[in-house]
């Protein structure tokens, strides 16, 4: 189907919107404010979009659309929420949110890793399981709805360590609820491991590049065991994507922002969102142009295409906006 550049569409009402970033100062806040500033303009004169930060990460925001306490949120990794629909695995304990809606996915190249401190002369999982060490490992927390810490956990189980594991080995889990907290643990020496995502952030590259920490490549077979249960995919982290990095480091995918709404919100305001998204995606991508492409929290340039593509159900305001500009067959 032929790509077309579509007339900018228009709400002759005011509209407000009340939608659920990051924690405040990472890629969510960023974009929703790329996104509510371009909607605004097109929009009723009185048209308002209110951005609220979360504690945890994810699975309150999510809760929120669902509940309809909210009209919009962004989360990750997008492979991760089809079970949000069905209240499967991480989703399981609340009634499924069949409603949830996608309005595009917004493509970047993320992965989930472990690095332990060189000290312990740990280079692979099979050392970490022979050697037993009393690791504390910094991770997310898991009992606030934080996708990263439910995933990590799940990462290490899969290669054998369980927290039971770690505790009877005489470690544990340091836990905090951000990234740049989690390596933070590890730079004031209150953490000798981490297992976490971002890693194109300076947080990771430093402790890497300084030797204070070493990634470990996750084993195919987990690999494989996490792709069957969550839908998250073996990736690899290529050599020298960190300074001094000679190897590629196996590791999980942890790729890929997705916008979410409910089915009921307005097909028009659905339409113009995804308008917005696709047709001023030069506004966002020039704020991550001094980044390399490949290191980058938002790939660029960004393609119509696969931001059409969700695990989710497209709302049918944003299928149709794809369907007349020739992004979605």
């Amino acid at each position: 189907m032929t790509q077309q550049t579509l007339v900018s569409p228009g709400i002759d009402r005011s509209v407000t919107l009340d939608c659920v970033g990051d924690w405040g100062q990472a890629n969510f806040h960023r974009i929703l404010s790329w996104l509510s500033q371009e909607f605004c303009d097109r929009a009723g004169s009185r048209s308002r979009v209110r951005i609220s930060s979360v504690l945890g990460a994810g699975l309150e925001a999510l809760w929120e659309v669902s509940d309809g306490e909210m009209d919009l949120c962004i989360v990750t990794p997008h492979a991760l929420m089809d079970k949000a629909l069905t209240g499967e695995d991480f989703f399981a304990g609340r009634a499924p949110m069949p409603q949830l809606r996608a309005l595009a996915v917004l493509p970047q190249v993320d992965r989930l890793v472990f690095a332990v401190a060189p000290k312990f002369k740990v280079s692979s999982f099979e050392d970490l399981r022979t050697q037993k060490p009393a690791l504390r490992i910094a991770s997310s927390r898991t009992d606030d709805g934080n996708f990263i810490g439910y995933t990590a956990d799940i990462f290490m189980e899969a290669h054998g360590i369980s927290e039971q594991v770690l505790n009877s080995w005489g470690g544990e889990y340091v836990r905090a609820h951000r990234p740049e907290q989690c390596l933070q643990l590890v730079r004031d020496g209150l953490a000798d491991a981490v297992v976490q995502e971002a890693i194109m952030t300076p947080w990771w590259r430093d402790l890497i590049e300084d030797g204070s920490l070493r990634p470990v490549s996750a084993e195919m077979q987990a690999l494989d065991a996490l792709g069957k249960k969550l839908h998250l995919a073996a990736a690899t982290i290529p050599a020298g994507y960190w300074k001094g990095q000679d190897q590629p480091i196996h590791a999980l995918d942890f790729s890929d922002f997705v916008l979410v709404a409910r089915a009921d919100m307005p097909d028009d305001v659905a339409y113009l969102l995804a308008w917005c998204l696709v047709e001023t995606r030069d506004k966002i991508e020039r704020q991550y142009k001094h980044i390399l492409p490949e290191q980058s929290p938002l790939s660029y340039p960004l393609n119509p295409i696969a931001m059409a593509k969700s695990v989710l159900p497209l709302h049918p305001g944003a299928r149709r906006y794809y369907q007349e500009a020739g992004h979605l067959k």
